[in-house]
């Protein structure tokens, strides 16, 4: 049990350190890293449950710590999960809603002068204009 809440206790720093890497790291465009800013809360949230989890089972009795400790444990995970599929979804969606505004457009900066999309396409319409 001891060797349990002890790894708990440093996953549960881990993650608080990865999620405090993510908030300091400057925004970017990259969706990657967008995920991995927005899924910073809800790391925090992992690790306190994480720590809660290793001091019941450095503290309680047994059976009891046992019973927290994997309770904390399978919220952590479904925590960091759902957060991570939150985030994805957000980021998909925005990037979805600039691929529809690009396509509005036309792909083009609003006069054939600018295009570089000039000629038709496979069906003989014109692909600028």
């Amino acid at each position: 049990m001891l060797i349990a809440a002890v790894l708990c206790l440093c996953v549960a720093a881990a993650t608080a350190g990865a999620a405090a890497w993510s908030l300091n790291r400057p925004y970017a465009a990259d969706p990657v890293r967008q995920v991995l800013r927005a899924v910073a809360p809800t790391q925090f949230a992992a690790a306190a449950m994480l720590a809660a989890g290793g001091i019941v089972g450095l503290v309680a009795p047994a059976q009891m710590g046992l019973l927290v400790l994997v309770v904390c444990v399978i919220g952590a995970i479904g925590t960091v999960g759902a957060g991570c599929w939150q985030s994805a979804k957000l980021v998909a969606l925005k990037e979805a809603e600039q691929d529809a505004r690009r396509e509005a457009g036309g792909g083009c900066a609003g006069s054939c002068g600018s295009c570089s999309l000039t000629g038709a396409d496979p069906s003989g319409r014109s692909i600028c204009g």
